[in-house]
This record gives C-alpha cells, structure tokens and sequence, in this order.
C-alpha cells in the first residue's frame, strides 16, 4: 500500500481529473477561477453525512460563485451510484465528479476505508472508498488550504469557509502551514 504523503501549501497539487455528471470531464489543471478552485471529496452515495454536507454546499455554490470560486464535489463511486446520490440527495447546481482512483486519492493525501456493509440508510459501502477531503487550490495550481479527514464527522463548515475566504480575498492572506522540512528550516 502507498504511504500517506500529505500536500504541502504554496506547493502545485498533483494532476486530478474526473469524469463528471452531465458528461465530460473535469481536470485541475483547466480550471481558471478568479480567485480558488474548491475540490470538496465526499465517501459516496453510502454516507447520509455527505448527502447533507453536499446538500448545504449546493445551496452556498452562489456564495462560492460570487467570491471567485469555483466549485467541484467528487467521490470515488461510479457514474451510476453518483447519479443516485444527486438524484436522492436534490443536488441541482453543483458539478458532481466520479471515479475518483485510489491511487489518485493516495496522491492527494486522502484516506481509504474497507467497506464494512450497508449504512445505517440501508445502502451497501463499497469495497473501498475514500474518506472526506477538502481542497482550496490557487489559479496557479498551489495547493492554498487543505482538510483531510479519516472519519466521515466535523468536517469543515461551508459558512465558515466562506467568511474566512473574505478575510484571506480582501488581505491577500497566504497560504499557511508551508514548511516541508521544520528541521532544516530551524538550523537556517
């Protein structure tokens, strides 16, 4: 199994692309935001918390809009079980990927759960999925915020990402937590 290696502010994110809902696709490196691209990855048509938490982003999506930022949410599930969950959860506005790899996952710093059989909403998990994750990525493609997660709870809120987001707009605010090797940077 391939280590967990985390992203690094201020450093390029890894090439991403997804096949999306509605057709085509959608890589990191076409995207051109005014100001961010938001890459919010959720566990799957299985997790009644994503179902919220994408429910709540697609009503803020014109918040997002407004600021600049451009928004994906993608899962690891295929296109059919990606269907299901905009279909049942009424996702209207939001750009919803699929197929998101393990090894891309990896990639991008994201945790990888087994499947333990049906949720508590009677859908069945997948062999393997990745857990939450969400990525704020420059227009350059340096990697500005990032949230990982191993469990599906206490994940970031969308409204304080957006009052943060007018700070960091209206500040120039940098990236933070940017130092790959805290040793050398002390001996300097």
């Amino acid at each position: 199994m391939t280590q967990l290696t985390p992203l690094f502010p201020r450093q390029q994110v890894p090439a991403l692309s997804v096949k999306t809902l509605g057709g085509g696709n959608w890589e990191i490196s076409d995207a051109k935001p005014e100001n961010f691209t938001m890459v919010v990855v959720y566990r799957g048509l299985h997790c009644p918390i994503c179902g919220m938490y994408l429910k709540d982003l697609d009503r803020k999506l014109a918040d997002f809009k407004e600021r600049g930022v451009d928004v994906i949410a993608l899962s690891s599930d295929d296109e059919a079980r990606a269907t299901q969950a905009r279909d049942d959860w009424k996702i209207e506005n939001l750009t919803l990927g699929y197929g998101l790899t393990l090894e891309k996952a990896r990639e991008w710093g994201l945790y990888i759960s087994a499947g333990r059989g049906k949720t508590s909403v009677g859908i069945e998990e997948p062999k393997l999925f990745v857990e939450p994750g969400l990525f704020v990525v420059r227009p350059n493609g340096e990697l500005y915020f990032a949230s990982v997660q191993s469990m599906p709870f206490a994940r970031p809120d969308f409204a304080a990402v957006l009052k943060a987001l007018d700070f960091v707009i209206a500040n120039d605010y940098p990236g933070r937590g940017e130092i790959v090797d805290h040793l050398a940077q002390a001996a300097e």
